[in-house]
């Protein structure tokens, strides 16, 4: 008799290129040509949800330096005008957008996010960032990025300043009688004047509150500063967790935050990363990650490695052990990434080359490789210790990773009562079970 239990794993999807291999668009049967053709995209989201997925989400890079052949413009379309191509063809599946707080101006962001969500009837999220290079700073008449803490001041006074513009009319003030020749309800309808250090806003919205009371608003930053953010304005998280110690650690420390916020007996839920290669037996599995290894450009995955170290590392010896890399304390670049290198380090000592390896999709998510079986035992894991209430997906291929994961991941979900079998809500916010 299958098991049904209350609490189900909840499952997004990163959209990516046409992967988050490094050697995805090398391979034989890759959709590289397809990135640029929005029925692409449309078509992994219907996948998606055909496979009961909370939400596909989008990621954002507003700069394309373009260095060379191994530059994947995998940003090819802005967010919110992908995911409401999506939405046009979809019924169910959440659609989250990042946004970032450095470069976004907070009343068209707002406007944009609760058109979507009237248009979805509530399925809308977005992801809050700080953006991460100077290449994006020179885009927004900028000459570098701002230091992290002025970029999370400016991120705190955004946040707060997005939830009055979400909130500030209801539908109810759009009276419409012609009896009484009443358009709208004015007292309901009133400026707030909003005057900080970074913006300046009267209000309100000329879009009314949403369907779902306001999109669901998602963090990703896992600094110090990223984390105490969350704990003010997230109702989940995206992390990276390379394993369960550090998947504990990040728990450990947003719960704490958690606790010195206004609202201490808030839950946000977690979503760490996870990238999967599934075969029918373990050694597809193992194959398909080889096959992929294998066409792996080495100098494109050490570019990656010094952006997430921030030191260049082009003339490393990958068959050497990685040189000795200062303490995260000492680190001022994002640090999620930074943290989970060095735990990868710890872990298995590892050469250059093989921890690129470790690195070359995703960026040292975690990492499960075998059946179906084999991997819902270790997602089960993670989720009955309570470091993560569901997974964002990051496949290494796209269509086939993801593909595979919907056909042979998602029953062997369903068979443990784990996973739903069917929508049970319309807005983003039921499918996770939250609250206005």
């Amino acid at each position: 008799m299958t098991k049904i239990n209350e609490k189900q794993v909840h499952l997004g999807v990163l959209l990516y290129g046409c992967g988050h291999h490094q050697a995805a668009w090398l391979m034989p049967d890759s959709s590289v040509e397809r990135i640029g053709d929005i029925s692409y995209y449309q078509s992994l989201a219907q996948l998606a949800e055909k496979g009961y997925f909370d939400a596909v989400f989008f990621a954002d890079n507003q700069s394309f330096p373009a260095n060379g052949s191994s530059e994947m413009p995998a940003f090819w379309f802005d967010p919110i005008v992908k995911l409401t191509a999506i939405s046009q063809v979809t019924n169910h599946i959440g659609l989250v957008s990042t946004i970032s707080s450095t470069f976004s101006n907070p009343f068209t962001a707002a406007r944009q996010l609760l058109s979507l969500d009237h248009l979805t009837k509530g399925r809308v999220g977005w992801n809050l960032v700080t953006s991460m290079t100077n290449w994006e700073a020179l885009n927004h008449s900028m000459e570098e990025l701002p230091p992290r803490d002025k970029r999370y001041k400016k991120a705190d006074e955004f946040a707060a300043l997005m939830n009055k513009l979400f909130l500030s009319w209801d539908c109810n003030a759009f009276l419409h009688d012609r009896v009484e020749r009443e358009l709208i309800n004015p007292a309901n309808i009133q400026p707030f004047h909003h005057k900080g250090t970074y913006f300046k806003v009267d209000g309100p919205s000329t879009t009314p509150k949403s369907p779902q009371g306001k999109p669901v608003a998602m963090q990703a930053g896992a600094s110090e500063q990223g984390i105490a953010l969350a704990a003010k304005y997230a109702d989940a998280v995206y992390s990276v967790s390379w394993n369960l110690h550090q998947a504990k650690q990040f728990r450990k420390k947003l719960d704490a935050q958690v606790q010195q916020s206004e609202d201490s007996n808030q839950y946000i839920k977690v979503f760490p990363g996870l990238v999967t290669y599934v075969g029918r037996t373990h050694e597809e599995a193992l194959a398909k990650k080889a096959a992929l290894d294998e066409k792996l450009p080495i100098q494109t995955a050490l570019e990656q490695l010094s952006f997430f170290i921030q030191q260049d590392c082009s003339k490393w010896e990958i068959d050497k052990k990685v040189p000795h890399l200062p303490p995260v304390e000492e680190f001022t670049g994002p640090v999620g990434r930074y943290e989970t290198v060095l735990e990868i380090i710890k872990d298995t000592q590892p050469t250059v080359k093989e921890l690129l390896g470790y690195l070359n999709a995703g960026g040292g998510h975690l990492t499960l490789i075998g059946t179906p079986k084999e991997i819902v035992d270790q997602m089960e894991v993670w989720f009955e210790v309570g470091v993560a209430d569901g997974f964002n997906l990051m496949p290494p291929t796209l269509p086939n990773s993801l593909e595979d994961f919907v056909e042979l991941v998602v029953p062997e979900m369903q068979k443990r009562g784990i996973f739903r079998k069917q929508y049970d809500g319309h807005t983003f916010r039921e499918h996770l079970g939250l609250t206005e």
